[in-house]
């Protein structure tokens, strides 16, 4: 641990100072509040990655942590085990989303969807331009959370297809789940 900050501003001011490698950011803090305090460090050093920290589970409040740069959100009264592996994760580089999140994940994705709020003017990295036609078609629609059913039915192929698509591209993005995939396929979107 580098240090603890009482407020946005500090946080801000000694993450650059320290550089650190993960950032736990609650997100209510006095001075700045710490989506703000996110988005303002994201602005200067996009490689540190931060994880948002809250007891509100509201759909506004992840949704701005999401846009602000934060890879994660956590709720407080989190298992303690989770909470760990989260951020051991999250160190390894590994996309991951606290549990509570995973099944509300189409209708934050559709939200955020519905807006373009971005501050990404890259393209997107190279292991997206890895996938098949195919394969970006349904990450596209899996992002927009239709079921493997509804992907073959929109796609006019079986399950077993989309089930082997889906493995390609978790192979693929270096992810292991739906909800990650989903979660890359929106930020390289941007």
């Amino acid at each position: 641990m580098v240090g603890e900050a009482a407020d946005g501003q500090d946080a801000f001011t000694l993450s650059q100072k320290t550089n650190p490698d993960i950032i736990l950011m609650d997100v209510d803090m006095p001075k700045l509040d710490g989506i703000d305090a996110t988005r303002l460090i994201m602005e200067r050093e996009s490689n540190i990655k931060i994880l948002m920290l809250s007891v509100y589970d509201d759909d506004e409040r992840i949704i701005r942590a999401i846009r602000s740069g934060a890879v994660g959100y956590i709720l407080k009264d989190a298992d303690h085990k989770e909470f760990i592996r989260i951020i051991k994760a999250t160190h390894k580089g590994e996309n991951v989303i606290s549990p509570f999140l995973a099944n509300r994940i189409p209708k934050v994705l559709s939200q955020i969807e519905g807006h373009t709020v971005s501050n990404k003017t890259t393209e997107p990295d190279s292991r997206f331009k890895h996938l098949t036609e195919k394969e970006k078609e349904t990450l596209i629609l899996l992002s927009e959370g239709k079921s493997n059913k509804d992907i073959a039915d929109v796609m006019c192929v079986s399950i077993e297809t989309i089930k082997s698509h889906l493995q390609a591209i978790y192979k693929k993005l270096g992810v292991k789940s739906r909800t990650e995939a989903a979660i890359y396929f929106l930020r390289e979107r941007g």
